[in-house]
């Protein structure tokens, strides 16, 4: 039998921290559980997301529960950053210890454009929200010296960065662009202030933008059958950057670290495979031979 354990919870790893976590629209989105977390192990923050998404979500629920201050910014302006670790920094009383970047969008996945014809005003948005968002956030919090030495900052990623995965269309590039961001800033931060950079390579998850790649179903059962631990969840991905906040990872920079059950290094399971086989029970004749044509 199977047993699944349970972190335990509350052991004070950001006790005394400062943090941002942009991102958090409903509780589908893992940035909403990582800022659960990170309160949950001592941490102080702020939450940011665009002022629609704050308006039609429900961030400032999570903020009430958590009792922090919302701080309603487009992450791709540049005016917009260096206000939310202004006020960060002065609500929160010291520089800031860590920040997730939990920020993904795509008008040509949304619209259903496919890879070979792609919007490219659109693409531009993609790039920009998705990843060029990341570097602005780095360059902002440098220039304002509004990390502490030691600090942690995390982005999510997925691993259509790398390899190719049917329907996640131009947000691959945007991603690709994000780890490249995390490597090329990381060395500098880490260089000049012990600041650590990393992006996280998660399970493809439900949430609200996950929900719009086409496949998506089909991708998580998938995933799930082919990992050998199977598929990590927002909560997981949470207490990973719970670990990655913490002073338990001080030397680790630069890296696109996996967080997908084991998936990325599967090339077939038996799950996988029985099912793979299933599919093909309706194109067999009744000496069980596959009908091809």
């Amino acid at each position: 039998m199977k047993y699944k354990t349970k972190l335990i919870m509350g052991n004070n790893l950001l006790k005394g921290k400062r943090g941002i976590v942009f991102g958090a629209l409903n509780d589908m989105s893992i940035a909403w559980k990582v800022a659960e977390r990170v309160v949950e192990e001592g941490a102080t923050i702020t939450l940011s997301n665009t002022p629609l998404a704050v308006r039609m979500g429900t961030t400032n629920e999570l903020a009430e529960k958590l009792n922090v201050q919302v701080i309603p910014a487009d992450a791709t302006s540049v005016t917009d950053l260096e206000q939310v670790f202004a006020q960060s920094m002065e609500i929160l009383g010291g520089k800031i210890d860590f920040v997730l970047h939990s920020i993904g969008m795509s008008p040509n996945v949304r619209k259903k454009r496919t890879y070979d014809d792609l919007d490219y005003d659109m693409l531009t948005t993609t790039l920009d929200i998705s990843a060029i968002s990341f570097h602005k956030m780095l360059q902002v919090a440098k220039k304002m010296n509004a990390i502490n030495d030691y600090g942690s900052v995390v982005a999510l990623s997925y691993m259509a960065a790398q390899r190719t995965v049917f329907g996640y269309n131009d947000m691959a590039d945007a991603k690709s662009m994000l780890e490249s961001i995390a490597r090329s800033f990381g060395y500098i931060y880490g260089r000049e202030h012990n600041v650590r950079v990393n992006t996280i390579s998660q399970s493809p998850t439900v949430t609200t933008a996950g929900s719009g790649v086409k496949g998506m179903d089909g991708l998580l059962d998938f995933s799930e059958r082919m990992s050998p631990l199977g598929n990590a969840t927002a909560a997981d991905c949470a207490d990973y950057c719970v670990v990655m906040f913490s002073d338990l990872t001080r030397k680790v920079t630069m890296q696109n670290l996996l967080h997908d059950g084991g998936f990325s290094s599967m090339a077939m399971s038996y799950r996988a495979m029985e099912q793979y086989n299933k599919s093909f029970d309706e194109f067999k004749d009744e000496n069980g031979k596959i009908i091809y044509g």
